[in-house]
C-alpha cells in the first residue's frame, strides 16, 4: 500500500483533479471533482431549510444566487482542502458534496464533512458509503493519522451512522449551535488510522 503524505498544496491539487473514486461494484455513488457548471442544484439546496438545518453555518446566511456563486467558486478553487461532488452512479446526478478540510500536514489530521442536499437520497445508505470512501482516501491517499468531525446532538441518524463507520466520541461542545430558536450541543468524534485499518481488515475477513 502506498501512502502519500502531504508536503505542499500541489499534493491536494494532484488529488483534486485525479479520477473519480469508487470502491465496490455495488456502490451507489462516485466522488468527482466539482466544476463551476455544477453549481445549479446548490441554489435550491441552500435555500431549503430542512436540507441545511444541521449543515454548515455559512449556509444559514446565504440566500441569493450571487452569494451561492461566490461561495461555490471558493469550493471549486480550494487547494487546501479535499472536496468532491457526490454523484449517483446510475444517472451521474449530483446530490451533494463531501470531503476533508482543515488538513494539518504536521499533525496528519483533518476534519470530515458531508452535505447531501438532495433529500430524495436521504436514508438510503449513501452517506455511509461516502464516509467509508473518504476515510479510505484520507488514510490511504492523504496519509492522515486522524480524522475528526463535529455533529449536532439532535442529528441522531448522523451520529448513529458515524458510530457505525468507526468514529468514537471525544467530547462535547456545549450550546455550540443555534437552530430553531434554541441552542444545542455539538459532539466531537474521531477515528484513527490504525482503527480504520483494523475495521477494514475485520470486514474483509467477514466477507471471505
Amino acid at each position: 500500500m502506498i501512502i502519500l503524505c502531504l508536503q505542499r498544496n500541489s499534493d491536494i491539487m494532484q488529488l483534486k483533479h485525479s479520477p473519480s473514486y469508487t470502491v465496490k461494484p455495488n456502490i451507489m455513488i462516485n466522488l468527482k471533482p466539482l466544476t463551476l457548471e455544477d453549481v445549479s442544484p446548490f441554489y435550491e439546496w441552500i435555500n431549503d431549510d430542512i436540507s441545511i438545518k444541521y449543515s454548515l453555518s455559512i449556509f444559514q446566511s446565504m440566500h441569493s444566487k450571487e452569494q451561492v456563486d461566490a461561495w461555490f467558486l471558493t469550493v471549486v478553487n480550494d487547494l487546501k482542502n479535499f472536496n468532491r461532488g457526490i454523484f449517483l452512479n446510475d444517472t451521474n446526478k449530483l446530490i451533494g458534496y463531501a470531503g476533508i478540510c482543515n488538513i494539518s500536514k504536521l499533525n496528519r489530521s483533518g476534519e470530515y464533512f458531508i452535505f447531501i442536499g438532495d433529500r430524495q437520497q436521504w436514508a438510503k445508505g449513501i452517506g455511509s458509503q461516502v464516509t467509508q470512501l473518504l476515510l479510505a482516501i484520507g488514510f490511504e491517499k492523504l496519509g492522515l493519522n486522524r480524522i475528526m468531525l463535529t455533529v449536532s446532538e439532535p442529528n441522531y441518524a448522523a451520529i448513529k451512522a458515524y458510530e457505525n463507520a468507526g468514529f468514537k466520541p471525544e467530547g462535547r461542545m456545549r450550546k455550540a449551535c443555534f437552530r430553531d430558536n434554541q441552542f444545542h450541543d455539538k459532539l466531537l468524534m474521531s477515528i484513527l488510522k490504525d482503527e480504520w485499518f483494523d475495521r477494514r481488515d475485520l470486514i474483509k475477513n467477514e466477507d471471505n
